[in-house]
């Protein structure tokens, strides 16, 4: 028997997956282990990185926002310690750092401590 939720839930889960679209768009494709890209209003924090930056200090589990030359991209770093430094460039999208090297530090996720 057909109801008529089927065809809402539907459209309600094609408007989810619209909406999350732009959190992942034009990122490049970067191991789960490096966590994974987010909207920027779930962010815990942001970080502005300017020609001097080289490296960022994030915790495991984090939201970030990062922010170079107004440009923008949330990143969740659930990495679970598997990759405790990373380049930034490895999941920032195209043209946010301008061929910039930041190094990402990442401490262990408090949550998971000993």
């Amino acid at each position: 028997m057909k109801t008529l939720h089927s065809p809402l839930s539907r459209l309600a889960i094609a408007g989810a997956f619209a909406l999350a679209a732009p959190a992942f768009a034009n990122h490049p494709p970067a191991s789960p282990a490096l966590g994974s890209p987010v909207h920027d209003a779930s962010a815990g924090r942001t970080i502005t990185l300017d020609a001097g930056t080289k490296w960022v200090n994030v915790s495991g589990g984090e939201t970030v926002s990062f922010v170079a030359d107004g440009k923008r991209f949330a990143w969740q770093f659930d990495t679970y310690g598997t990759a405790p430094v990373f380049d930034l460039g490895s999941i920032a999208p195209a043209g946010v750092l301008n061929g910039r090297t930041v190094r990402v530090y990442v401490t262990p996720d408090p949550v998971y401590a000993n």
